[in-house]
């Protein structure tokens, strides 16, 4: 990749996501560019969903331009004018972002043939996937918890898998261990992403959206599209506390899927460690206070942040001192028999 696509990426990056700015650098040298691409190809396809006055067919128009122009750079143009001229696109940044696609797309025809193609995978997957899902929106939640699994793939699962081919392709022993680091990378990326589903539930409403599955408030006695006032019923904090053990126990298996990266790639390890670490923390503050009802209520301190960079940093060498942070990190949090589990069971979907 070139200095100037480098330099832009790294110029973008911090304004669409902290965390990622932080954690990217974690990684081998060779496999900065491309997973900073990613992330920001990604972002760039969420300013489309992220619109909630935008007509799907609009929508689904812009994912479709995004995707030739992962084919034909000279289209990024097209894309970029398009979504602009909507007038949907407020946040600086992000406009900022949406303005730069043409140099993130030259920077994207940059990368070797391989690392294009998982990220072309990935970004397909993604805006077809999302296509889809802006049909079943709405404040009440999603129909049911298969639902959830396929919208946690669609956002999340294949982002896990294109990670795993790129970190495959660049240590064989890795990829020695391709299939069954994919099929852990689903549960993986779906431990996160239901995380951030519950972290922002409150925000997501105020758009009119809702991601959580009805069928696991209705085993609680708790009807979403009934119920009003949803932290005060004693079924809905229920459900809370179990989607909170489920995704738990997805990070157990994204536990798994780190520990089988070899200890000579700490970069990766923390890379995958300081994801995990983040997001179990937050999965604490959510069970000890199921009824909150802003997501500033559950969010992690700075002081908490740096306390876990740290701890991850410290363990990512060895196996025995990252299970032990683990451990340490998933400190009271309620847990959930396989069973029960149903149809969130990651590792049966999309393998």
């Amino acid at each position: 990749m070139t200095p100037a696509s480098l330099a832009l990426q790294d110029r973008l990056l911090p304004g669409v996501s902290r965390t990622f700015a932080l954690t990217i650098p974690q990684l081998p040298l060779e496999l900065r560019p491309a997973i900073s691409n990613a992330y920001l190809l990604c972002r760039i396809a969420d300013t489309v969903e992220d619109s909630t006055t935008m007509a799907v067919d609009d929508k689904d128009a812009h994912y479709q331009r995004l995707l030739m122009a992962l084919d034909d750079a000279s289209a990024a143009g097209s894309f970029a004018d398009a979504l602009l001229n909507t007038g949907l696109v407020r946040d600086p940044l992000e406009r900022e972002l949406i303005i730069e696609t043409p140099g993130v797309l030259r920077a994207f025809g940059e990368l070797p043939p391989d690392q294009q193609a998982a990220l072309r995978d990935c970004v397909t997957t993604m805006c077809n996937g999302m296509a889809d899902f802006e049909r079943l929106k709405n404040p009440h939640g999603l129909p049911d918890s298969g639902c959830l699994r396929d919208y946690c793939y669609v956002v999340a699962g294949c982002v896990g898998e294109m990670l795993t081919r790129l970190f495959a392709d660049a240590d064989p022993r890795i990829g020695r261990q391709r299939d069954d680091l994919r099929r852990l990378s689903l549960a993986f990326g779906q431990g996160l992403q239901m995380t951030n589903i519950l972290k922002d539930v409150w925000d997501d409403r105020k758009r009119g959206i809702c991601w959580l599955p009805r069928d696991v408030f209705e085993d609680h006695g708790a009807d979403l599209r009934r119920t009003h006032h949803w932290q005060d019923h004693p079924g809905y904090r229920e459900g809370i506390r179990f989607l909170v053990a489920v995704a738990y126990r997805h990070l157990q298996l994204a536990r798994d899927y780190t520990l089988r990266i070899p200890t000579s790639q700490v970069g990766i390890r923390r890379f995958c460690s300081w994801a995990i670490g983040m997001a179990l923390c937050t999965l604490r503050n959510i069970a000890d206070n199921p009824g909150y009802t802003a997501g500033d209520q559950v969010k992690i301190s700075r002081r908490r942040l740096r306390l876990i960079i740290a701890t991850c940093n410290l363990s990512a060498g060895s196996d025995t001192l990252l299970r032990s942070s683990f451990r340490l990190g998933s400190r009271r949090l309620p847990s959930v028999q396989e069973k029960e589990i149903g149809q969130l069971r990651a590792e049966e979907s999309h393998a």
